[in-house]
């Protein structure tokens, strides 16, 4: 992959030069190689990746936990199909069901019908996975995947009746998610980026991990420092920071770029 830095905002007097880090594919490469160096899709055409704090799950670890159990069993009146997108009808009531949940979540007309439907006809969606209320017989949610069997999976958008919200339909969804990927032995499903306490509940799975700028780290205390961070006052680079290295890498820096899988030569 090509690696950019794209210039953010200085802050000159303490001595931060902020880049976002875009990756893009060479011709031999996959989007799975692009994903498991922590880059995330910034284009729907799969041409352009962006470098972000992410969560994923590690499925050869996952195993249901009481709390994944109890979900689970609120979704027992939900069916579940996972369609190739090609087979993927996207009617005019499928639009405005997910015009409606976008507007709600996002805000009106953030994602437009246009937007919408270029997610799906473009390659970042290639399965979509639909959830339907068996009892009152309606379609009742769907969200958009992008698949590389066996390798991994990414839960791009999610959208759902609103109405089902407080049976927690949105956490069935996921859970279900990650749950037939590891029934079909994929080796990783990306969940997004995890900036908040609120994006938290991604890591509520056995075998997650998430993306520091480095490595995938699973230690999710390590998370939380880094959120709690992104909500003060921020003077130093991370890895200037004593207080980050001294918990969660007390060898030192000389070890910690050990652990980085970047690796670039001058020629």
């Amino acid at each position: 992959m090509k690696l950019f830095f794209s210039e953010y905002k200085s802050d000159y007097a303490n001595y931060i030069f902020p880049y976002a880090i875009w990756a893009v594919p060479e011709p031999k490469e996959k989007p799975s190689d692009i994903f498991a160096r922590g880059f995330l899709p910034n284009s729907r055409f799969l041409d352009r990746f962006y470098m972000c704090r992410q969560v994923r799950i590690d499925l050869g670890k996952f195993e249901l936990s009481s709390e994944n159990r109890r979900i689970l069993r609120k979704g027992k009146a939900f069916e579940y199909t996972l369609v190739d997108r090609a087979d993927f009808n996207y009617t005019p009531v499928w639009r405005a069901f997910c015009k409606t949940y976008a507007d709600k979540k996002f805000g009106a007309n953030v994602m437009s019908n246009d937007r919408l439907y270029g997610l799906f006809s473009a390659p970042i969606v290639s399965h979509v996975l639909l959830f339907r209320d068996q009892e009152k017989d309606k379609d009742v949610g769907l969200v958009m995947l992008y698949l590389e069997p066996e390798k991994m999976g990414f839960y791009y958008y999610s959208f759902y009746d609103l109405d089902y919200f407080k049976q927690s339909l949105g956490m069935i969804m996921m859970t279900t998610a990650v749950t037939l990927l590891k029934e079909r032995n994929f080796e990783h499903i990306y969940l997004g980026s995890c900036y908040s306490r609120n994006a938290m509940y991604k890591t509520q799975f056995a075998g997650a991990e998430f993306f520091n700028g480095f490595r995938w780290s699973d230690d999710l205390q390590e998370l939380k420092f880094l959120i709690n961070r992104d909500a003060g006052v921020v003077e130093k680079h991370l890895l200037e920071s004593e207080d980050f290295i001294q918990k969660y890498y007390p060898t030192g820096i000389a070890t910690t770029e050990k652990k980085s899988f970047f690796n670039i030569s001058i020629e």
